[in-house]
């Protein structure tokens, strides 16, 4: 998620969930080349297993910009073919690629050729006029060929002309059975479901027909919900071991001071964090101190602990 998943939520994130599988906010291949890589590829290493996410249409420096993950040590390549922006449309690429499967299967192609890493498209069910289940069958098909074996697919299309990019993750309808049909016709495929989830009810369903899930607004409005999910899904010990948010606070407030002897402002991190108490009696007055404070110019890592003067006790 564009301006979301940076290396300081993916931080907190980890924290909450060990396990889980992350990923990086779309990064354009020709900037991860040309461009600041250290801003663009840094991550930490308790981020692993992290996917690097790339967008572009040009199988050349798709490769190129492949080939840089890998050697900045991510553990999959995911090519994004469902972003609708107006920017990224004018570049030529995100959900309008899926009118042109062959453009995404020479890119696929080409990432393939230079590195051994995990390569994965993220897509729609179709763009515009195209909503029919036998124009996705077709791409995923086509895009297979080329080598892919995971998909990553949003249960809504997309509309590039008159709808926004927030307005495209509501207004057109969810279709989750067309992406359960997927794997029926796919059954060797990867096929991981993304769009609309909220709730640990809705995981366990999607379950039973895909090979997993994919969740991007709901873990950031309330990151601490991954921390359950990942001890009912992925737990096998015999009880349920949750983290206490006001450790993961202060980790985070030592992860603050790191990063601001390195020139990160706090605000930086701590916008990340407002959602850590979601749905909690008395959030609202932490997230204010939070959200205020860290806005001084003499704001410090110690905000972070002086916070939990504010925030919910622990239960």
């Amino acid at each position: 998620m564009m301006d979301r998943t940076d290396r300081h939520f993916r931080y907190l994130l980890r924290l909450l969930a060990p396990d889980i599988r992350l990923y990086t906010e779309m990064v354009v291949a020709q900037a991860a080349i040309q461009g600041d890589r250290q801003k663009l590829l840094q991550y930490d290493a308790s981020e692993h297993p992290v996917a690097l996410q790339l967008g572009g249409s040009d199988p050349e420096l798709l490769a190129q910009a492949a080939a840089l993950g890998e050697q900045w040590g991510y553990d999959e390549i995911n090519l994004n073919i469902g972003c609708p922006s107006d920017r990224v449309q004018s570049g030529k690429f995100g959900a309008c690629l899926m009118e042109h499967p062959g453009v995404v299967a020479a890119c696929v192609k080409a990432i393939l050729g230079v590195t051994k890493l995990l390569v994965t498209v993220k897509t729609r069910i179709g763009v515009d006029q195209h909503d029919e289940y036998g124009f996705l069958r077709d791409f995923v098909g086509h895009v297979a060929g080329a080598g892919c074996q995971m998909f990553v697919v949003h249960a809504r299309k997309a509309i590039l002309a008159g709808l926004s990019p927030k307005e495209n993750r509501s207004i057109p309808p969810l279709k989750y059975d067309y992406v359960y049909r997927l794997k029926q016709e796919f059954p060797d495929l990867r096929i991981v479901l993304n769009g609309g989830i909220r709730d640990t009810a809705s995981v366990h369903e999607h379950l039973q027909y895909t090979d997993g899930v994919m969740i991007g607004r709901q873990a950031y409005s309330d990151p601490y919900w991954m921390a359950e999910l990942q001890a009912q899904l992925l737990d096998e010990s015999d009880g349920i071991n949750l983290p206490d948010r006001h450790d993961i606070i202060r980790q985070m407030a030592i992860y603050a001071q790191k990063e601001m002897e390195s020139g990160t402002r706090l605000p930086h991190i701590t916008r990340h964090m407002l959602g850590l108490f979601a749905g909690q009696p008395g959030a609202r007055i932490w997230r204010r101190f939070l959200s205020e404070q860290s806005r001084r110019a003499d704001a410090g890592p110690d905000l972070l602990l002086q916070s939990l003067d504010y925030c919910p006790q622990p239960g």
